[in-house]
């Protein structure tokens, strides 16, 4: 089964007494289906693999995000700054930043209940730099604005975003729209709606590419992390970024 957004991903493990653990009830339930292995992308949380009983591919929108800003900012890739909205998402903007060779910063966020931000800062030195906050989910985009925002006003010469699932729910498209970002680029993991589309500056860049040659490689017996090296991934992309 090719399941590109994990829809249950978050609910990966009991925050309090008497919530379920939808993850796992979700893997339990398309194992009892009958499907004997799944392709995804980027699930939330990499443990999530363990929860299932049945062979797991969990691809990476990181090499597709490495090539997009290697085509993007090409004339001024030195200037590009890597961000981690939290300290979670280190090691995925780590691998982001190693791809394509720029600096790290951190937004380190402390929250006073659930769904809201109470204190943001900033981990490095942003000035001057074209910063590209990475993330895996952007639902109502608060703390994604709130977070380019905040680079802004640490001297930031621009603040893009790279996020792998656009679940984009509420206010988001709007909030996004009006912000400081120059661009916010998502994967269509989630099928984009028509106000995605024409979003002056929302992008979707595809990954079926990357899919159908995961698909492949599964049915010829050949390894699936070769994906993930950029000599493989370019020609699949050849057209998007010639």
């Amino acid at each position: 089964a090719v399941i590109p957004y994990f829809g249950y991903a978050r609910q990966d493990r009991r925050t309090k007494a008497r919530t379920p653990i939808s993850a796992k009830l979700v893997a339990n339930m398309i194992a009892q289906s009958g499907i004997e292995r799944v392709l995804t992308m980027d699930l939330h949380a990499a443990q999530i693999q363990g929860f299932f009983d049945i062979p797991v591919d969990n691809l990476y929108a990181s090499p597709i995000f490495a090539l997009d800003i290697k085509h993007h900012f090409r004339n001024c890739l030195g200037e590009v700054m890597v961000v981690s909205p939290d300290v979670g998402g280190v090691a995925r903007a780590r691998e982001l930043a190693k791809r394509i060779g720029a600096p790290l910063a951190i937004v380190d966020k402390r929250r006073e209940k659930a769904g809201e931000v109470a204190e943001m800062t900033v981990i490095g030195d942003v000035s001057g730099k074209r910063c590209i906050i990475v993330d895996d989910i952007c639902d109502t985009a608060g703390t994604l604005v709130k977070a380019a925002e905040l680079l802004a006003n640490s001297g930031a010469k621009e603040v893009h975003a790279y996020i792998s699932h656009g679940v984009m729910s509420g206010p988001a498209v709007e909030r996004v729209s009006s912000s400081v970002m120059k661009s916010l680029v998502i994967t269509d993991t989630i099928a984009p709606t028509d106000a995605i589309l024409t979003a002056p500056n929302i992008r979707v860049v595809p990954t079926a590419p990357i899919f159908a040659q995961a698909i492949l490689n599964i049915w010829g017996g050949t390894s699936v992390s070769s994906l993930f090296d950029d000599a493989t991934l370019e020609p699949l992309y050849e057209t998007a970024y010639p």
